[in-house]
């Protein structure tokens, strides 16, 4: 089973800067993949960044390329989310996500293959 535990939101301004972070527990190395998804009010679960957990580079939403860096510190159980340059339309609830260990295809932005979800943090960045 594994468990995810978001922590680091908060109120910006715009243009400012936070990180995220997850901590991981019962991982294996049968769970390839790991993400972070935000959820604004009114609107749909959105796919943001997405990273292998053994090795690779991550994939971004369009919205946010250029601005935010997804990287994980295995050693440590922990993914992170660097948000640079955060705008209004960034505000919502991020929410960590891991596939399961029967998952072996691509990582990619699409929640329907997340099993594992983080109770989430609220972001919120004011103009």
């Amino acid at each position: 089973q594994v468990r995810l535990v978001e922590s680091g939101g908060g109120s910006v301004q715009t243009g400012g800067s936070l990180r995220l972070s997850c901590g991981f527990a019962g991982y294996t190395r049968n769970n390839r993949c790991m993400a972070w998804f935000r959820q604004s009010s009114g609107n749909e679960r959105e796919g943001v960044a997405v990273i292998p957990i053994w090795g690779g580079s991550g994939v971004y939403s369009d919205s946010v390329k250029g601005r935010f860096t997804i990287s994980r510190d295995n050693a440590n159980y922990t993914l992170y989310l660097q948000m640079n340059n955060l705008l209004p339309e960034d505000t919502a609830m991020y929410y960590c996500a891991a596939t399961p260990n029967r998952y072996l295809g691509a990582c990619k932005l699409d929640a329907r293959v997340f099993d594992y979800w983080g109770q989430g943090t609220q972001v919120t960045v004011s103009s």
